[in-house]
């Protein structure tokens, strides 16, 4: 079970536009992932700010960069993406009346 700590750290990284943006393209893209390069041009973003948002997904485990030769792929982290979402559901309804 995924820890209170983590969760705020996994969902914080997403609480910027941009960072969401550069996700849901890593979604996307599948288990092939994206270049840093790619990422940039399909989201007009400078390479330095798209450094900086890609550490603070690789931080939060959203996604795994792997170095290929002098490029860096970026894939996102299903496993750990829908863990946080199963973290959310699970207290879905504890609180819940009959009616």
């Amino acid at each position: 079970m995924l820890s209170i700590k983590n969760a705020v750290q996994g969902f914080a990284a997403v609480g910027s536009e941009a960072r969401l943006s550069v996700l849901l393209s890593l979604v996307k893209a599948g288990d092939n992932g994206l270049t840093v390069g790619e990422i940039g041009s399909q989201l007009k973003i400078p390479a330095s700010t798209l450094a900086h948002h890609l550490r603070h997904l690789a931080d939060a485990d959203l996604i795994i960069q792997e170095k290929q030769g002098r490029e860096v792929n970026n894939v996102a982290n299903f496993d750990y993406i829908k863990t946080l979402g199963e973290y959310i559901l699970s207290v879905c309804c504890v609180d819940a009346k009959e009616k």
